[in-house]
């Protein structure tokens, strides 16, 4: 009798892990990209996007769908984002996001507007590494931090190249500072430093407002940093938390 209740308790036990692992194996996950921008001292800078391409484990990879089309950067700045391209997926990581784009990237200064070289970009697209868990049952996400300024090198007269800085955003796991200046029309920085020594800044727009994204959660040293003839103004222990926005208010220079 106890050996056939112990075969029973085996047949059972065998029946549940393959059910869970057939759980496992059939799990989706829901994933947004969405895209954004650090200002940049330009009118326009567009790209244009093809696909969005997710790569998972063991390298295998997948197109999401993607809302192609030409995107100009500067639309998407001081906490504005959009969405780019969005899934579901069977693998619960992702390790990298491709960005593909197309030949027509131009940038506008002074009214005049100029073919923005991309070659990686066209070629073997703007690739960033992730190493991120997926989850079933929530909005899995992931925020584009694109530099423009940073990422525009002009090579002659009227010649610009498009060398990327971005860096990529899991929201669920981090959080923003927002607030403005007075007096409005001020140019300055804005910089949110960790107790680690990291550093995350922005610019100050000209209806005075500012928002510094994707923070990890934590205490910050915040700080505006004007023109002349502003003095720097510093904020202690500016708290940030995962998945919310910190509004520091008004800051008088």
């Amino acid at each position: 009798m106890k050996k056939l209740i112990l075969i029973a308790s085996a047949i059972v036990l065998e029946i549940t892990l393959n059910s869970c692992n057939g759980d496992d194996d059939n799990a989706a996950y829901s994933y947004k990209v969405r895209m954004t921008d650090a200002p940049a001292d330009y009118q326009q800078v567009n790209n244009d996007l093809q696909a969005v391409e997710v790569k998972g484990t063991n390298g295998q990879t997948l197109i999401l769908k993607t809302n192609a089309g030409i995107y100009n950067l500067l639309d998407f700045s001081y906490g504005v984002s959009t969405l780019i391209a969005n899934s579901v997926l069977n693998d619960a990581h992702v390790s990298q996001v491709r960005l593909i784009l197309g030949p027509n990237n131009t940038i506008v200064v002074g009214g005049v507007t100029y073919p923005l070289s991309t070659p990686s970009a066209e070629q073997s697209g703007l690739k960033l590494l992730v190493n991120q868990t997926l989850y079933a049952d929530i909005e899995n996400e992931i925020l584009i931090d694109f530099d423009a300024q940073a990422s525009i090198i002009q090579t002659g007269a009227g010649v610009y190249k498009l060398k990327p800085v971005l860096r990529t955003v899991v929201t669920a796991i981090s959080g923003n500072v927002k607030g403005s200046i007075s007096p409005i029309g001020t140019l300055a920085m804005v910089s949110a430093t960790s107790s680690t020594g990291v550093v995350y800044s922005s610019s100050v727009n000209s209806a005075g407002q500012f928002q510094i994204s994707g923070l990890p959660a934590g205490s910050y040293t915040f700080t505006v940093t004007p023109l002349l003839p502003f003095s720097p103004v510093t904020q202690l222990n500016v708290m940030v938390v995962a998945g919310a926005t910190t509004n520091i208010g008004v800051v008088s220079l």
